[in-house]
């Protein structure tokens, strides 16, 4: 089956918003065996979209359109739909009803506006939102089948997994079931990632395993994809390979699935009844805000200190500020990690401090982590050298830290090297 993804919206176009929605698609799309074959962007321009439309009518089986569905003057899909199909729009009476029922669950009034989301191409198929008011749907334009979905990504996941992908599938013939494992690292660059790997889908008794990568510094993602009629027997030929994949890698598995090395580290505190506080400099809070979106933050996160440098952070935690003189050193992070602990009551405590040098081209930045903790068995630090710019630095420290926190709790070697090290 021959697959595009269109997305719409001028700020798609421009740049201004980036567009992690068509990544989304391609991703699943892959994940249940199924190909891209190509990605157009338009902007909201009438013109544009129809003329888009019409060129991936004629070289398309299936096509995806994301955006436009929403009840404001730019939002153009259902018209240019309609145009391209040759279709009057009429009001969808069902969604209708279903929009002014999502507005009084909320004790609101829906806007007349929004009765545009109902007005839909004569004959198209309804693709429901439970999430939200922007109704999908589908038409034939030509020979190629359309989906139009809303760009909100919330919405847009629930129903492809729930809607698109389900009409796709069954639309291709393929029949049977994708098994994928996802391994997170961190510490493994993609190269040597493809030379520990080397040759383990052979491991698959029936060779039907398929290896991928995927980067997003800090983190690299394996996946293991296969697929066949039968789960249990896809889970059985997967079995050799991911287990060979977990020694290969070793300590550098930092999640699985859909793991986090957040909800790794806050399952594990869980389990032992203990809590966290958190020391950042430089990393503008970005390890806290990792915290927040999980079930178990509020319980377990005890309090996070965000500091612009050494003097603020140690005052931060209690501590007295001569003490930043010496810089940023492992007994710094060590000094600001215990007095966390000690002023928050949590029963771990991690800091991470940043020193950033700057190159002479004023391009290339330095930065040296000292990570401390404190906790249950007598604390950690860990020093090591990053160069790259100043987010790579950020994100490569932020990582660090949870990652060593990670380790730490799960009592295996703090301050084992990484590729992203620098000497």
């Amino acid at each position: 089956m021959r697959i595009e993804i269109l997305c719409t919206g001028d700020e798609i176009l421009t740049g201004k918003t980036v567009n992690t929605n068509y990544s989304h698609m391609a991703q699943r799309l892959e994940e249940v065996g199924l190909s891209v074959s190509w990605g157009t962007t338009v902007g909201d321009d009438r013109e544009s979209l129809l003329a888009a439309f019409r060129q991936a009518s004629e070289r398309a089986d299936a096509v995806i359109v994301n955006g436009g569905l929403g009840p404001t003057v730019d939002d153009l899909s259902q018209e240019v739909a309609g145009q391209a199909a040759g279709v009057d729009l009429v009001l969808n009476e069902g969604w209708l009803a279903h929009m002014q029922e999502y507005y009084s669950r909320r004790n609101r009034v829906m806007p007349e506006v929004n009765r545009k989301q109902a007005m839909l191409p004569d004959g198209a198929e309804v693709i429901d939102n439970p999430i939200g008011t922007a109704c999908g749907f589908a038409v034939d334009i030509g020979s190629a089948r359309f989906y139009f979905t809303p760009g909100v990504p919330r919405e847009l996941r629930k129903m492809l997994d729930e809607q698109v992908l389900p009409r796709l599938l069954k639309a291709s013939g393929l029949q049977g079931v994708t098994l994928m494992k996802r391994f997170h690292s961190f510490g493994i660059g993609e190269s040597r990632a493809d030379e520990l790997l080397r040759d383990v889908e052979t491991l698959a008794p029936n060779g039907g395993v398929k290896l991928g990568f995927q980067s997003h510094y800090p983190q690299l993602e394996t996946k293991l994809v296969a697929r066949g009629g039968d789960v249990v027997e896809l889970e059985r030929d997967m079995a050799p390979v991911a287990e060979e994949v977990r020694r290969r890698y070793g300590n550098f598995v930092v999640a699985e699935d859909s793991e986090t090395i957040e909800s790794v580290i806050l399952s594990k505190l869980q389990q032992w009844s203990g809590s966290v506080a958190l020391a950042e400099m430089f990393t503008s809070g970005n390890i806290a805000a990792r915290f927040a979106p999980h079930d178990d933050a509020e319980a377990l996160f005890r309090r996070g200190v965000v500091a612009r440098d050494l003097g603020n952070l140690m005052t931060g935690v209690g501590l007295d500020v001569s003490g930043a003189s010496e810089g940023v050193t492992t007994e710094a992070a060590s000094s600001v990690a215990t007095a966390l602990q000690a002023e928050s009551g949590a029963s771990h405590a991690l800091a991470v401090l940043v020193d950033l040098d700057k190159g002479e081209d004023k391009m290339e930045f330095g930065g040296t982590v000292c990570i401390g903790i404190a906790g249950h068995n007598g604390g950690a630090v860990r020093q090591a050298r990053l160069l790259g710019g100043r987010q790579w630095v950020r994100l490569g420290a932020g990582e660090m830290g949870l990652d060593c926190l990670r380790r730490y709790l799960l009592d295996l070697p703090v301050d084992e090297r990484v590729d992203f090290e620098k000497h």
